[in-house]
């Protein structure tokens, strides 16, 4: 008897020490699924409806200037969409630890409508970047992207 509570007990601890491990690649896993399904819908669908229930109230945008809440992160996302036709957004890579979470990107579209107040230019963009997140409780509450933005908008045909 002595044994087999034990091995019961050894079982629990040995069991409990992965879980941690186990608990963070299932949530990494999740993330990563959530995260490529919301940037699919939004960009490339022009579903930007879909970030009401995948934002957190508090989202925060780390930009220039810095955007916070969903309404003015929508704003954001939506001249995307109605900026640029033939849109594509493509994950490259993306990887997460837990609730933090890093994708590289490929954006390409055509200039076709206003962008953040740059009237069309019918020029094409292909631009790369990075974005760092943190997903917590299948919400999305920091975001911060990392592109050439004098390439961009040279691409627009704004900077020579």
């Amino acid at each position: 008897m002595k044994k087999i509570v034990l091995l019961v007990l050894v079982t629990i601890s040995l069991s409990s020490c992965m879980s941690n491990a186990d608990k963070t690649a299932s949530v990494s896993k999740k993330n990563v699924d959530f995260y490529t399904k919301v940037w699919d819908q939004v960009i490339n669908e022009g579903k930007v409806n879909v970030l009401d229930t995948a934002y957190a109230e508090s989202i925060v945008l780390h930009t220039v200037p810095e955007i916070k809440g969903i309404k003015n992160a929508k704003a954001y996302y939506s001249g995307f969409v109605t900026g640029f036709s033939d849109r594509t957004f493509t994950v490259k890579s993306m990887f997460a630890d837990g609730e933090k979470l890093v994708k590289h990107w490929q954006f390409k579209g055509t200039h076709t409508g206003d962008f953040a107040g740059i009237k069309p230019t019918g020029k094409t963009v292909d631009i790369e970047g990075c974005t760092i997140a943190k997903i917590v409780d299948g919400k999305i509450v920091e975001e911060q992207d990392f592109m050439d933005n004098m390439s961009f908008l040279t691409q627009l045909g704004v900077l020579k």
